[in-house]
């Protein structure tokens, strides 16, 4: 499979707008520009494999992309959270 470098900057940016949503979600601190791009492109996986199991789907293009990615990295930071015995979630 050959990925054009087009390709790699898509996912790329997907990624650490992902990340930096989800870190947003949760009221998190943030992991920086890296640890945004880990945690979305981790949450991508984990939306495009979860979400369809689901029936869940949010059709094509950019913006379903970073939708799918945002859920999946939101879920991975709940279950980091849980891990880690930390409150995420700010309460109102």
């Amino acid at each position: 499979m050959d990925i054009s470098s087009e390709g790699i900057l898509i996912i790329v940016v997907i990624g650490i707008v992902a990340g930096w949503l989800a870190g947003r979600i949760t009221q998190g601190a943030g992991f920086g520009i890296v640890g945004d791009l880990i945690v979305g492109i981790l949450g991508a996986f984990i939306g495009s494999w979860l979400l369809p199991r689901l029936l869940i789907y949010f059709g094509v293009g950019v913006v379903a992309a970073i939708l799918d990615a945002t859920i999946g990295a939101v879920l991975l930071l709940l279950v980091i959270g849980l891990l880690r015995g930390g409150n995420r979630w700010r309460r109102v």
